[in-house]
């Protein structure tokens, strides 16, 4: 089983401006990955190629490929069977507007190929929603559509900070 997992929203800005919100990520003034909600975005050496760090208990990630105001593309180290990568990239649209694009691409082995569409699949599809809902306020001021949490993802979450707590 592969996995193409995209998301992605139009933004009325220009790619530069996008730009500099992938180039935020995981500094002391992160303006895309949705910090008050999730866990931050760690990263041991900033957005640099060879930067390992990660998000959440388990996600684990290096920095395997970065162009500044561009692209940034993480391998995945962590949870076991994750092979594969996930990255943000900026895409020109017409006039003064850009895409702004998150792509997992991967081949789960193991539990990871049950652990994906039951769980993390979940999480990953609202955290990311949060990360574009992120963007287009630090852009605009405001979001047209915000993203809701279903009553799945809610209750995985307070699975995990009950786990947490134990």
């Amino acid at each position: 089983m592969a996995v193409l997992n995209v998301h992605e929203r139009l933004l009325p800005a220009k790619p530069e401006a996008v730009g500099e919100l992938i180039d935020s990520l995981a500094s002391a003034d992160d303006r895309l990955w949705p910090i008050e909600q999730w866990p931050p975005m760690e990263l041991d050496g900033g957005l640099t190629v060879g930067s390992r760090g990660g998000h959440g208990p388990a996600v684990r990630y290096t920095v395997v490929g970065y162009a500044p105001g561009q692209w940034v593309r993480f391998a995945f180290s962590g949870p076991r069977g994750f092979d594969g990568f996930h990255e943000f990239a900026v895409h020109p649209a017409d006039g003064d507007r850009a895409v702004l694009r998150h792509t997992v691409a991967m081949r789960p082995r193991g539990s990871a190929r049950l652990t994906w569409p039951l769980m993390i699949r979940w999480l990953h599809d609202a955290v990311l929603e949060d990360c574009l809902d992120r963007a287009e306020r630090a852009l605009t001021g405001n979001v047209e559509n915000p993203a809701r949490l279903n009553g799945y993802v809610r209750a995985l979450r307070g699975l995990r900070k009950a786990r947490a707590a134990s």
